[in-house]
């Protein structure tokens, strides 16, 4: 069925498909060596579909369109909004990064963000499982391509090949685990999988064994995605081997959307089966929290620190996904999940400001990764010290940073299930907490009380530093000012429900 209402609902994917293949053919008579004429049209479009997407989500509606394959509603299209946002601003932060090492002898680096942007819309779009599998194979296989961009670079390869090894791997247990919940249930589309669920047609069929494997195989390929223990083999690796400029283009917007098709999956098409899937959870979650932090401590360098960090954070945000149905009780959903986006968001938000500055103290010939290459920091610009302290105190959840009201809002989600698992969750993910603080730490001392082994001039356009302090101080505002925020994401995922 298409109507006039499905081109309404994907009329973002599309303006995105056309100005990405427009931005292709006017990047082939482009000469710059920064290719400035592409840059600009990229951050144009970004900025266009931002703005759209937000008007869109602060009206509230809800549009279905392709039969109930695709749904714009106002969690879709705040995370879209967020995800626009954030690779606009990764453009920014990469793109002189990126010229110094030959990344724009042609315009990939625009086109191909462009096409995993459009890969992580169809994703917190897709209402079908189709849809949302083809969303996530356009991301991933745009992500393996960027991964490899530095072609005479023996890391980035390397990265990519381990990236692109255990993507395909995880694509099949998603896939597998998608195939058999459409055998128990007998349909492809989310609401319809729910209702088969919900009124047991799959348990009379006979099929409950195997909605329940299929059920350990999505989790498992969600698990990847999200880059959670014991899924969690590719993330230092490539997060490492990576370009830093593409380690930010896979560590920011995609958590936006791997968060968007865990709702999708797990929360509207597989609601019922919950007790079995937040289990699952609960022990990543757990694993993530224990193992991240442990490792992070051992990190000299700050990619691979950021790395683990990354799966510590995640872990941290399935916990909030764990209280929302608890013993057969919905009435805390729109409390957990809200605060899981929240969490996400300013995770997104934070981890731009920390990669930002790396991006910008790196140059031509010299890899800023190391911990010990911030040494001295302040005395060389005390602008970039302090975006970046701010950045680590807020991963470390200290007052007044909108990463301790992230942390705060999961907390109180757990602890209004009010059962004694649930208080025992949040007590442990306080004292992994505590643990996480000495490596972000570590890094503000680094800064500040280290004699500085860098006296290069920093060099950075008028752009990227315009954009890091505006990050640094959001960051910052959002901290002291987290209501609105909240109050959106929770009335979000409210509507959900609605």
């Amino acid at each position: 069925m298409i109507d006039k209402l499905s081109w309404v609902a994907a009329y973002p994917e599309i303006l995105l498909l056309t100005m990405a293949c427009v931005i292709a053919l006017v990047d082939l008579g482009v000469k710059t060596p920064l290719r400035g004429a592409t840059y600009g049209l990229t951050l144009l479009t970004l900025a266009v579909i931002a703005v759209l997407q937000g008007m869109a989500a602060a009206s509230g509606s809800t549009v279905v369109g392709f039969g109930g394959m695709i749904v714009s509603d106002p969690m879709g299209n705040w995370l879209k909004c967020f995800a626009s946002i954030a690779m606009m601003v990764t453009l920014v932060y990469g793109r002189g990064y990126s010229g110094q090492r030959d990344m724009l002898r042609g315009g990939e680096l625009f086109t191909l963000g462009m096409f995993a942007l459009l890969g992580m819309f169809v994703m917190i779009s897709g209402h079908n499982f189709l849809v949302i599998y083809l969303g996530l194979e356009l991301l991933t296989l745009s992500s393996y391509a960027l991964v490899a961009l530095r072609r005479d670079n023996v890391q980035a390869t390397e990265a990519a090949m381990k990236y692109f090894v255990l993507g395909a791997l995880a694509s099949g247990f998603l896939l597998y685990g998608l195939s058999m919940v459409y055998g128990a249930t007998g349909s492809l589309d989310v609401t319809e999988v729910l209702k088969a669920i919900a009124g047991g047609e799959a348990t009379l069929k006979g099929s409950a064994q195997v909605l329940t494997l299929g059920l350990v195989f999505v989790v498992a390929g969600l698990a990847f995605k999200l880059g959670v223990v014991p899924f969690h083999m590719w993330v230092p690796d490539v997060y490492h081997g990576a370009p830093t400029a593409i380690t930010l283009v896979i560590g920011g917007a995609p958590k936006l959307a791997a968060f968007a098709i865990v709702i999708r999956l797990l929360v509207e098409g597989l609601l019922p089966l919950a007790v079995d899937w937040q289990q699952m959870l609960a022990v990543l979650s757990v694993m993530s929290l224990l193992i991240g932090n442990l490792a992070a401590i051992a990190q000299t360098n700050i990619k691979r620190m950021l790395a683990f960090s990354t799966i510590s954070q995640m872990g941290f945000m399935l916990l909030g996904l764990l209280a929302g149905v608890v013993q057969g009780d919905a009435g805390n959903m729109a409390n957990a999940y809200g605060s899981s986006m929240f969490y996400v968001i300013t995770y997104v938000l934070t981890t731009l400001g920390t990669f930002g500055v790396i991006l910008l103290l790196s140059r031509n010939g010299f890899e800023s990764e190391n911990i010990t290459d911030l040494a001295g920091l302040n005395q060389r610009s005390p602008l970039y010290a302090g975006v970046m302290a701010v950045c680590m105190f807020s991963l470390a959840g200290v007052p007044p940073l909108v990463g301790f009201y992230a942390k705060l809002s999961v907390l109180q989600a757990l602890l209004a299930s009010s059962g004694a698992f649930y208080v025992g969750l949040a007590v442990f993910a306080v004292v992994m907490s505590l643990i996480g603080a000495f490596y972000y730490l570590r890094v503000v001392k680094v800064m500040y009380f280290d004699a500085p082994t860098q006296t290069a001039e920093i060099e950075a356009g008028l752009d990227a530093r315009s954009v890091l302090t505006l990050n640094g101080a959001l960051v910052l505002v959002l901290g002291i000012v987290p209501g609105g925020l909240m109050t959106l994401c929770a009335q979000a995922v409210a509507q959900l429900f609605a």
